[in-house]
């Protein structure tokens, strides 16, 4: 069984329904995978060396869920391998969008699919075996612990005890620690790990945000969607997972998302602190 932390909202005492969410219902002890309906999203851009295998995987660790994969146009095949998969498969879909449009995007763009659609879980994951499907039914099973508290989001934490990261050098380490510091410090949030994309949601949380007005593109995405969800009262929780460094295709990130992150933390800190409402969406923010 997984180990569990759970980050109260400010004020907020341990119970187990809140207004404005719906209670959850116990998983019996023993029982690895949530009985509600799960929508895993996977974000893609010329993936089709990992793709395959990853859905495998999905649907091995979690069979009871739906998987739909958002392709911005990868010119390598990957969204025909997926319409494919998906004429064969009624729990796969596919979404197709003209071009990279940035991670964000992508994830508001399945959770507004799951919503839609009427799931009752969205959980995101990298489509690159970065973040392993074996921890697929932690994360589930840790949104309703058997004798815990229910949460709004779990997350696949990499730094909590038991969690960990293989396969980077120093100099990704020490910026990895740094975006959190810094993150934690200016948004006021209190998960150890507020920039891994490995995380599970509740929709009934999402739907209490207005997913247009993210600012984020990019990868500060992840920071942000957390500071919004916060100012709504929601609860997090995590579990440990070990993030393991992509072993093929290329990585994403580049030096101008990286300060593009940078700025919006910083912009969405200082809103924070003067009380104002959370800036419109900035476009071309993160590419």
């Amino acid at each position: 069984m997984g180990n569990y932390l759970v980050e109260f909202p400010e004020g907020d005492r341990p119970m187990f329904s809140r207004q404005g969410f719906e209670q959850e219902p116990r998983v019996p002890a023993g029982n690895r995978t949530s009985p509600l309906k799960t929508l895993v999203t996977v974000a893609t851009y010329n993936e089709i060396e990992n793709l395959p295998r990853l859905v495998e995987e999905i649907f091995r660790c979690a069979p009871g869920v739906d998987l739909l994969v958002i392709d911005d146009g990868s010119p390598d095949g990957t969204g025909q391998w997926c319409d494919r998969t998906a004429a064969e498969n009624p729990r796969v879909h596919c979404l197709h969008r003209g071009g990279k449009q940035g991670l964000g995007t992508a994830i508001v763009a399945g959770m507004k699919y799951a919503i839609a659609e009427g799931y009752d879980y969205v959980l995101n994951m990298d489509a690159d075996f970065s973040h392993p499907p074996r921890y697929l039914p932690d994360l589930l099973a840790g949104m309703a612990p058997a004798g815990g508290v229910p949460v709004d989001v779990m997350i696949g934490s990499r730094y909590v005890p038991g969690g960990g990261i293989e396969g980077w050098p120093l100099r990704r380490h020490l910026m990895s620690r740094g975006v959190n510091w810094y993150a934690r410090r200016l948004l006021g949030l209190s998960p150890r790990d507020v920039s891994g994309g490995f995380r599970c949601y509740r929709t009934a949380a999402l739907s209490r945000l207005d997913l247009d007005a993210i600012r984020s593109r990019g990868y500060s995405f992840q920071e942000e969607v957390l500071w919004r969800l916060r100012r709504v009262g929601a609860r997090f929780g995590e579990t440990p997972i070990v993030f393991v460094d992509r072993q093929r295709g290329a990585s994403k990130i580049d030096l101008r998302e990286s300060l593009s992150a940078v700025w919006i933390i910083l912009a969405l800190g200082v809103r924070g602190c003067l009380g104002r409402r959370p800036p419109p969406p900035a476009d071309g923010a993160g590419g």
